[in-house]
């Protein structure tokens, strides 16, 4: 008896340990709900940031606007970056942000892009749509996707909406858009630059960047959640997203970065 007792004193003590170690390392990460145009950029950010502080950020990818809705259905995220400035502000003004966290970390832009063996003529930009050799255009979903908004707003401004329209295939985020044109699902696609310039995709295709004046400004800002069991850590990364080397990170990958 006594040594079956030493012996479940023995296997309770690892257990404790075993918990303890699970515990710090979930301590160490924090779960970041990122917008699909950021997947290369985010990709980078977080792994410099584990290689100077030893702390993970997990990175889930997908559109704002169903980040957006989970989110106010109590998503267990630490932040969110979102593709617009609008979802973070609805969130804020909800009360579910970390007051004082919001901040606006890049400018996106929006690029027609086709594979290396289309042949396609982008010189003339949006109006390559109308070529009768164009049967299916991917963009994102407008309804929840700012990329997608961005592209149904150049289209209107080109006054080439109406008549392509019935050709779109709508990706679920920017990321889904882009991977429609690279596999051929569709003949062209108005996609993110970030996703154009990423290793995924500058070797495959060729783009021509759509005028900014064309659409509204894809300003982009990130939040911590109030929610967040990692503030600590979240308030970390946010500062080190600030920081001009990050900066710097995300003008490589086509972002503009707005004047802080």
């Amino acid at each position: 008896m006594h040594r079956r007792t030493v012996r479940l004193n023995g296997l309770l003590g690892v257990a404790l340990v075993l918990g303890l170690s699970v515990g710090l390392c979930a301590a160490q990460e924090i779960t970041v709900a990122a917008a699909a145009d950021l997947q290369f950029a985010m990709q980078e950010v977080g792994a410099r940031f584990q290689q100077e502080s030893g702390k993970t950020v997990k990175l889930i990818y997908g559109s704002s606007g169903n980040f957006a809705q989970q989110l106010q259905n109590g998503a267990p995220f630490d932040m969110f970056f979102s593709a617009n400035l609008d979802y973070p502000r609805q969130l804020e003004a909800a009360g579910l942000t970390e007051p004082g966290t919001f901040y606006q970390y890049a400018i996106g832009k929006i690029v027609v892009w086709v594979a290396s063996d289309s042949k396609l003529d982008l010189n003339s930009g949006l109006k390559a749509l109308l070529d009768p050799s164009i049967k299916k255009i991917a963009i994102a979903n407008p309804q929840h996707a700012p990329y997608g908004k961005a592209a149904v707003a150049a289209m209107q401004k080109e006054n080439i909406y109406e008549q392509v329209k019935d050709k779109f295939v709508l990706g679920e985020n920017i990321s889904q858009t882009a991977s429609f044109v690279v596999s051929g699902s569709a003949d062209v696609g108005i996609v993110a630059l970030s996703l154009a310039l990423s290793p995924n995709m500058k070797d495959k295709g060729r783009y021509a960047e759509v005028p900014a004046g064309d659409y509204p400004t894809i300003e982009q800002a990130c939040v911590i959640m109030r929610s967040s069991k990692n503030k600590d850590i979240s308030q970390q990364f946010l500062k080190f997203v600030q920081s001009s080397p990050i900066r710097e990170l995300f003008q490589k990958y086509g972002f503009a970065v707005p004047n802080q």
